[in-house]
């Protein structure tokens, strides 16, 4: 078990975690419970009734948040022609093929997020033994292997997430700042639920949404009530 501070303590003593709370209702206590000297990330964890170890349990996705992360992301493109200039227009930080390739097997990696167009997923998997277990290596099921590197650009930049569900059956995401607010914070919340919702398997049997907890980087934990976030979602 994690040891946790005199901080962490005192304002876990604020927190009734018997009681499943709201989702407004969550966040000011996780708003009230911050105690760290920095603008701590809004963070989510969804206990989902799938079992990832089967193909057809495996939640894998992206969504975009509407107030984004808070987060600057660096994002990189392998593109070559019209589609080198669409990416650098629509703001990517690094665009290039084989230079960029050689840079990165030399051991440079000061970037968040690839795009690639297909045609350039050849000269990609030359480093994917590097990217792949960075979760770097651009996917098409995340959307980042694609022709249209503009609008997937402009996604990412805007406050677009990627999660997965681990082998626990659990999604972790952080979907904003405190210093968003509470109204802010709802709406991105809302906006995340709904897309797991969405992509429920249709191989997952009995209780999907199975728990709930928001908090900050620093803070403890809230447990919210599923049911009521999901009336609020319809």
């Amino acid at each position: 078990m994690p040891k946790h501070g005199k901080n962490y303590k005192n304002k876990l003593k604020e927190v009734d975690r018997t009681v499943l709370q709201g989702l407004e209702e969550g966040i000011e206590m996780v708003l009230k419970s911050s105690y760290a000297k920095f603008d701590e990330t809004f963070d989510i964890a969804m206990k989902l009734g799938v079992d990832p170890r089967h193909a057809d349990q495996m939640i894998r996705s992206s969504v975009s948040l509407p107030h984004g992360t808070g987060k600057v992301t660096r994002v990189l493109v392998f593109a070559k022609g019209p589609k080198e200039a669409e990416a650098q227009e629509a703001g990517a930080d690094y665009v290039g093929g084989d230079d960029l390739v050689e840079k990165i097997k030399d051991g440079w990696l000061e970037f968040d997020k690839t795009v690639a167009t297909p045609d350039m997923m050849g000269v990609v998997g030359k480093i994917g033994r590097i990217l792949g277990p960075r979760n770097l290596m651009p996917n098409a099921k995340l959307g980042t292997v694609t022709m249209d590197v503009g609008n997937v650009v402009k996604e990412i930049k805007g406050g677009k997430v990627d999660f997965r569900v681990d082998k626990a059956g659990i999604i972790h995401a952080g979907i904003g700042k405190l210093s968003f607010g509470k109204e802010k914070l709802a709406e991105n919340a809302l906006a995340f639920v709904q897309r797991i919702i969405q992509l429920k398997p249709s191989a997952s049997k009995g209780v999907y949404l199975k728990s709930i907890t928001i908090s900050s980087t620093m803070g403890p934990g809230v447990k919210l009530d599923t049911l009521a976030l999901r009336a609020a979602i319809k």
